[in-house]
């Protein structure tokens, strides 16, 4: 497919056909009344143009022979040139540099060669220049310093463009790594957020099952139910998390999934009230971002808060998706450094250049906000 500013193999082909056309036709006209001789080396010096692009080496060494004998017969100089410059330009393209040099130094010293012995050879060139044209037999100095700028031009070119491509594969390059390795953060966030969420509950389903077995064996069994249920889901959860290294949809939970987490945590006794704004606008990715968040400040005050009483929020307005957990417990967080789940809702609310708060309430207790702006996201889609 053609992009914009680019040209497809067929369009390049046009284009060459085009030019070998116009070339030809040039040097129809400079060398009107000339002999067979010329006719025909000019043919094979041309011809081959059109098909420069696919096969660059055989037809810049056709054109190279053929333009030198040309020099040497009388065929018009300025055109060979030209047709010396076209051939080259896709050999240096598509040549490796050292390759590319030396097709250079061939063209120039051919060209050289050529001039020298319209010289000193009797009888070189066969067909005398036209009055008042330069040629390497009238002004030689001058015609081979313009055939070398032309030439070498033409190499420029073709280096500074094999240069440019060559930046913009290493920069695709560079793109895909950073690509994988976002995505391998991505899943250890996911899979640190499930399995950290999944263990908290169970810990503390499996204390309440270790000190109930015995004296009320009903409510250690409900435990040891909630701790088979919370197991098995964050299995569920880490095959999905792990499901997209092979497939490339985004399968992370997004807030429809929200009844659930808060299902999980009001089942370890934690009284969880929920005010949640309509949120079918809000683009998938930052829903997932959503989940993710308030699944960790619900794990957080599983660990730190204790038996509490929180309020979860997700609200939508002009564009930017709020999440507040604050609980009410009466434990208090250890100062010291974040730990590893507030570090992973920094990492998260950055990738949507939002922002977060955390720390005690006012009135007691713990709370995190976050701010997820989308309106850039939908603006995208």
């Amino acid at each position: 497919m053609t992009t914009a500013g680019h040209f497809g193999p067929r369009q390049l082909m046009a284009a060459d056909v085009l030019a070998a056309a116009a070339l030809a036709l040039f040097a129809a006209f400079r060398t009107s009344g000339h002999s067979v001789l010329v006719w025909g080396l000019l043919a094979v010096l041309v011809l081959p143009l059109a098909v420069r692009r696919r096969r660059p080496m055989p037809v810049f060494v056709v054109v190279l022979a053929a333009g030198a004998a040309a020099i040497m017969v009388g065929a018009p100089g300025d055109a060979v040139v030209i047709a010396f410059a076209l051939a080259l330009y896709p050999v240096g393209l598509s040549e490796a540099s050292r390759s590319g040099v030396l097709a250079l130094v061939a063209t120039l010293s051919a060209v050289t060669a050529a001039g020298f012995a319209t010289i000193v050879v009797p009888g070189l060139p066969l067909i005398a220049a036209p009055e008042g044209e330069e040629s390497f037999a009238t002004a030689p100095m001058t015609v081979l310093l313009y055939s070398a700028l032309i030439i070498t031009g033409s190499w420029v070119l073709a280096r500074a463009a094999r240069a440019r491509r060559d930046h913009a594969a290493q920069l695709a390059d560079l793109r895909a790594r950073q690509a994988v390795t976002d995505e391998r953060l991505r899943i250890a966030r996911d899979i640190h957020d499930v399995v950290g969420h999944s263990l908290s509950l169970i810990a503390m389903k499996a204390a309440v099952a270790n000190h109930l077995v015995n004296s009320r064996p009903e409510e250690g069994r409900s435990a040891l139910s909630t701790i088979e249920h919370v197991s098995r889901e964050a299995l569920d959860d880490v095959r999905t998390v792990l499901d997209t290294l092979r497939d490339t949809a985004d399968s992370t939970a997004g807030v429809a999934e929200i009844d659930r987490l808060v299902a999980d945590v009001r089942a370890v006794g934690i009284t969880v009230e929920v005010d949640r704004a309509d949120l079918t606008d809000v683009p998938a990715a930052v829903q997932a971002s959503a989940y993710r968040i308030a699944q960790e400040a619900l794990t957080n005050v599983l660990r730190h808060a204790g038996p509490t009483r929180c309020h979860l929020g997700l609200a939508d307005e002009a564009g930017v998706l709020t999440i507040s957990v604050v609980n009410e417990g009466t434990k208090h967080r250890a100062p010291g450094r974040p730990g590893h789940g507030l570090l992973g809702m920094r990492e998260r609310v950055a990738l949507h250049d939002g922002t977060l708060d955390f720390g005690p309430e006012p009135g007691g207790g713990f709370g995190v906000r976050a701010r997820l702006p989308y309106a850039w996201a939908v603006r995208d889609e």
